[in-house]
């Protein structure tokens, strides 16, 4: 086994970190409202209006990520719906890229989503990228989203980590905002988390273009660690 005494913890996101956000894009802005539609044959404005009044209800909570809340509350299968389309989830530029060289070089890799479990395997068994992680978790596991700070002390007590010598990557700010709360030290966000979507011009936190570009940030902070 490595040993992970003086190597950070690295815990990315996956949705807009990892994978690229224009698929959730797609299910959620432009095919949901139109299933909402066919389903309770209403127009497609009727059901953009009445989702909107849904999501800010429940917006960052975990029903939010809930594809078994979603199902009972609109009577849409949204957990099919997403796997009808899972030939358009795809990996972020530079995804398996950061994840091999972290793995080659010993660093404890963490992957902590928002998304429910079921969506979570459905996605990894897609993409390939579970085997490259020491520690898997969903906020549904752990009974809070990842903007609450419950979120981080289960994660904590259930996998302890060293918020002084840890990573954390992820494109929404409210996530870091709870990850800077708690603790944790070192916190970058995601520059262009969709591909259909312009590229952010600005952010409370660093931004990571393309995701090798962690690779020279911990050189760095290697290098640093010599001469302290």
């Amino acid at each position: 086994m490595p040993n992970y005494s003086d190597k950070p913890t690295i815990i990315f996101d996956m949705d807009g970190t990892l994978l690229d956000l224009a698929y959730d894009d797609f299910i959620w802005n432009h095919l949901f409202p139109i299933r909402y539609a066919e389903t309770h044959h209403c127009t497609l404005e009727q059901s953009h209006r009445t989702l909107s009044e849904f999501h800010q209800e429940h917006n960052h909570t975990l029903n939010w990520y809930s594809s078994r809340f979603w199902s009972a509350k609109v009577k849409v299968d949204v957990l099919a719906m997403q796997i009808e389309h899972k030939h358009k989830v795809a990996k972020r530029n530079g995804c398996l890229a950061i994840l091999q060289y972290l793995k080659e070089n010993d660093y404890p890799i963490w992957l902590a989503t928002n998304a429910d479990v079921a969506s979570l395997t459905f996605k990894l068994k897609e993409t390939g990228i579970a085997e490259y992680f020491d520690v898997i978790v969903s906020s549904e596991t752990l009974g809070h989203a990842k903007e609450f700070n419950g979120f981080w002390q289960k994660l904590q007590e259930l996998h302890p980590f060293d918020v002084n010598n840890c990573y954390f990557i992820d494109d929404t700010e409210k996530v870091l905002n709870s990850a800077k709360q708690f603790g944790i030290q070192n916190l970058y966000s995601i520059q262009q988390p969709s591909s259909a979507k312009e590229a952010r011009k600005t952010c409370n936190y660093p931004m990571l273009d393309v995701l090798t570009d962690l690779i020279s940030i911990l050189k760095n902070s290697e290098e640093l660690k010599k001469y302290a």
